[in-house]
């Protein structure tokens, strides 16, 4: 480093670095000279040889060394301390002081502004960065993890503040920016060792304009929040990204605690009116302003009427920017004081917070002026038109008939009838009752009509799901009526089909044709439940079970049924949520549906059952589930990749008797039975299907809470040899049945077991019965649906006598069909028809007893 007038002015070598090898240059001339002293002592004749020789060496190794240096293969080393001039004067002009190290923190090179900066006069005061800033114990943290970083080879940079300058006891503070990055110099250049590049600047005069600046703008804040006005920005998502104090104040929000994006528009804004705030539509560049007049909500829930100035600059794609929006209260005193700008406000808080859409159109149905509720139920129209049509909003099968309505409107008719008719078609089927009520001339300013529009969406869904209910009620009552009629049907005879059995062997010739008659009476039976099922009138004796228990004892048979072509895969849900159902009928269900889906797939396919649990929350994201109330529910989902069921049978496919199978392959009650169990279980089934896809049925099963009881074990008893039970008896029986065939079998069945038998064929001859016999009547076996007195009111009138009576209902309806109709806790003893003699035998003999 050299010194100009007494202060350091150019670079300093604190540690050169030599690039020679001394000692080999010293042995070299040891060689020589002991050659030479070698050649002295020995003959003339004999040395000269050597001496041409070595002389020969010397001379090739120059030549060679000429050459090389010449094309540049052989470099002379620069002498120690020598520099690049035109980095050193580069490096030297740098208004921020520049220090070279290496890792172990030894000085190499140091500019003049960095002995400038850290006080130093001469080349021997320079110090490296980690001793100049030892003197301050708060800059201690950021030289660690300075030093930390030049030791990693990493870059890092730290803002510094002195107490006085460097280099100085005293004096007024000093900010310092210190950085460090790694330096490699190649081994060409003499280098090879890692160093470091220190860099050091006084930004004391740049901190000083930041926190004037600073602090301008917390004046210009400190004006924007006391403005006698509101403002807010708002992003294009309707967050809110600044409001002031005045406005927080107003909504009662505490603005230290308010963050960017905390509230939105809907948070603020009551109604539907942040529709129409965000409804500002534009292009690349534009920036749109318009005024709006809403209901600001505050934070207690109180309504604060506002004027809004809104501006919305548009960016690339037409995107909305962060908006400028300036909020006047129109509540204040001032304002409410003047009649015309009262007015004016409130008819803006009518037009925008009624429920109905209301738009005004010109002669050629395009839109002019809308409200909020118009926004949101039409939302915004994909057209480079600012002022699109109101056809645009509405699906291509109802415009002509709004076209005739705008066109009555348009010629001044005044009386127009409202038209329903369904809107825009997106992911749901929407529709809208619209009234057109024309303008007269000279009334808007380019108006021809007013529109009204109210969405009824939701109630032609209910009008829709309330008819399908309906439909399938009555439905149910006939085929609940038909089942219960052919129950008595069949329970004749099969009955008399076991009597004429009992009295003819099996080798008899007639024994095969009434067993004929038997077998086919019970697959009419079978029928007969189906329908049952599907009207819910059919008895079931519901259970705790575990779906995935069920499912896997099932899966073998389905298996069998759907054949190799078909891939069967069951997927059981972790921890599945218990269902109380009858076993049976469940097992049946998803025999059911696995057998239609077998016959969707005919080419071959997979069918997929899988169950898993369903929340309170997850049970209302479902597709086509309307009518189902949240809850927990168990899902079994039966899942093909048939051919899909298109959409005019998709509503039909639960109706009993409707069948897509030819004629002989199907009764068309599978279904319905799958349909009529679900519902009597208390669950629900909802079908979704994809033509070309598959089809997906969904059941869900209302989840089962067992109560904790605890089971005593039973005690183990001997194995004894099962006995053929005894039949019969001799107690007196009532027999109340208003079918004549039913009533003749059982009388018959009974007295043949040994019992007597009254008979009586409606419940006032009961009762007669009862009077005559004085109270002998054991047992009363009574039917349920009769004629005058059904079974239940006869059973009222027998416990006003006996009160011990005993008595069993036969009925083709289920158990809990008529249950309702008794008293609470009343106790009776249930068989369903049709019954067989061995069945009607067996219960009657329990029942006495019991």
């Amino acid at each position: 480093m050299s010194d100009m007038d007494g202060a350091p002015s150019g670079p300093m070598i604190s540690r050169p670095e030599r690039s020679g090898n001394i000692g080999l240059l010293i042995g070299l001339a040891l060689l020589l000279v002991g050659a030479a002293a070698a050649f002295a002592v020995m003959d003339r004749e004999v040395a000269q040889p050597f001496i041409l020789a070595l002389l020969g060496i010397l001379a090739v190794v120059g030549v060679f060394c000429l050459f090389a240096g010449a094309i540049g293969f052989l470099r002379l080393s620069a002498r120690p301390g020598e520099a690049n001039p035109l980095a050193s004067a580069f490096v030297d002009t740098l208004e921020d002081g520049a220090l070279i190290t290496d890792l172990d923190g030894r000085l190499v090179y140091a500019n003049k502004a960095y002995a400038d900066l850290t006080g130093a006069e001469t080349a021997a005061d320079i110090r490296v960065v980690e001793r100049v800033f030892s003197s301050d114990p708060d800059a201690t943290d950021a030289i660690f993890r300075l030093s930390q970083a030049m030791r990693d080879s990493r870059r890092a940079q730290e803002e510094i503040r002195m107490p006085f300058p460097l280099g100085r006891s005293d004096g007024t503070a000093r900010w310092y920016r210190v950085s460090v990055r790694p330096l490699q110099v190649s081994k060409e250049r003499g280098g090879g060792k890692p160093m470091a590049v220190w860099q050091l600047a006084d930004i004391t005069r740049d901190r000083a304009e930041q926190e004037n600046s600073f602090q301008e703008l917390q004046r210009v804040i400190n004006f924007l929040d006391h403005a006698p006005a509101g403002f807010f920005s708002c992003d294009a998502e309707g967050r809110i990204v600044y409001l002031n104090a005045t406005l927080a104040d107003w909504l009662g929000y505490d603005l230290a605690q308010f963050d960017a994006g905390d509230l939105d528009l809907s948070s603020i804004v009551r109604g539907d009116g942040t529709e129409l705030i965000r409804s500002i539509k534009g292009q690349a560049g534009d920036v749109k302003s318009e005024t709006f007049d809403l209901d600001f909500v505050t934070r207690n829930g109180r309504g604060l009427p506002v004027r809004l100035l809104h501006r919305v600059p548009f960016g690339e794609n037409g995107q909305p920017g962060d908006s400028r929006t300036l909020v006047l209260n129109r509540s204040r005193g001032e304002e409410a004081s003047e009649a015309l700008r009262a007015a004016e406000v409130r008819f803006a808080r009518f037009f925008n917070n009624t429920p109905i859409a209301i738009a005004s159109l010109d002669k050629e149905g395009r839109v002019l002026r809308t409200n909020a509720p118009f926004l949101k139920l039409f939302g915004a129209v994909d057209s480079d038109d600012e002022s699109p049509k109101l056809e645009a909003y509405v699906a291509e099968s109802g415009r002509r008939e709004l076209a005739k309505s705008l066109q009555a409107a348009a010629n001044g008719i005044g009386e127009i009838a409202p038209i329903d008719i369904p809107l825009v078609e997106g992911n749901d089927p929407r529709s809208a009752t619209f009234y057109v009520s024309a303008v007269q001339e000279g009334e808007g300013d380019g108006e021809a009509a007013i529109v009204y529009a109210l969405e009824t969406t939701q109630q032609r869904a209910l009008e829709a799901q309330f008819a399908q209910s309906q439909k399938m009620q009555a439905i149910g009552q006939l085929a609940g009526g038909v089942a219960h009629d052919f129950n008595n049907v069949l329970t004749a005879i099969i009955g008399f089909s076991d009597l004429l059995l009992a009295s003819h062997r099996p080798t008899d010739p007639s024994f095969q044709d009434i067993m004929n008659i038997k077998q086919n009476a019970n697959r009419a039976a079978g029928l007969v439940r189906q329908l049952l099922a599907f009207s819910r009138r059919q008895t079931l004796r519901p259970q705790q079970l575990e779906l995935n228990d069920v499912l896997a004892d099932l899966s073998i048979l389905l298996d069998r049924l759907l054949g190799e072509k078909l891939e069967l895969k069951v997927i059981h849900g972790r921890d599945l949520w218990p269902v109380m159902a009858d076993l049976n009928q469940l097992e049946q269900v998803i025999v059911n549906l696995a057998v239609n889906a077998g016959d969707a797939m005919s080419d071959g396919g997979r069918l997929t059952i899988r169950t898993r649990n369903v929340s309170e929350a997850e049970s209302t994201q479902f597709e086509n589930t309307r009518g189902m109330p949240p809850g927990e529910y168990t899902l079994v989902e039966v899942d093909d990749t048939g051919h899909g069921i298109p959409p005019d049978v998709m509503e039909k496919i639960f109706d009993p008797f409707f069948s897509t199978k030819e004629v002989g392959k199907g009764t068309g009650l599978g279904l319905s039975t799958v349909y009529g169990i679900v519902k009597q279980t208390g669950g629900f089934i909802f079908c979704t299907s994809e033509v070309g896809v598959g089809t997906t049925f969904r059941l869900f099963l209302p989840r089962y809470i067992p109560k904790v009881v605890e089971q005593k074990k039973p005690e183990p008893k001997e194995s004894e040899p099962e006995k053929v039970k005894d039949l019969t008896g001799s107690a007196s029986i009532l027999l109340v049945e208003d079918e004549e065939a039913v009533r003749a079998f059982g009388a018959r069945a009974l007295a043949s077991r040994g019992y007597t038998v009254y008979e009586a064929g409606s419940g006032n001859e009961a009762l007669e019965v009862m009077e005559e016999t004085d109270g002998k009547i054991d047992l009363v076996v009574s039917d349920v649906v009769m004629p005058e007195m059904d079974g239940p009111t006869l059973l009222v009138e027998l416990r006003k006598t006996r009160p011990d009576l005993k008595i069993i209902f036969v009925s083709g309806y289920a158990e809990d069909a008529f249950e309702e109709n008794l008293p609470p806790g009343e106790k009776f003893f249930f068989l369903p028809k049709p019954f067989t003699l061995k069945q009607l035998a067996t219960t009657v003999k329990d029942v006495l007893n019991g």
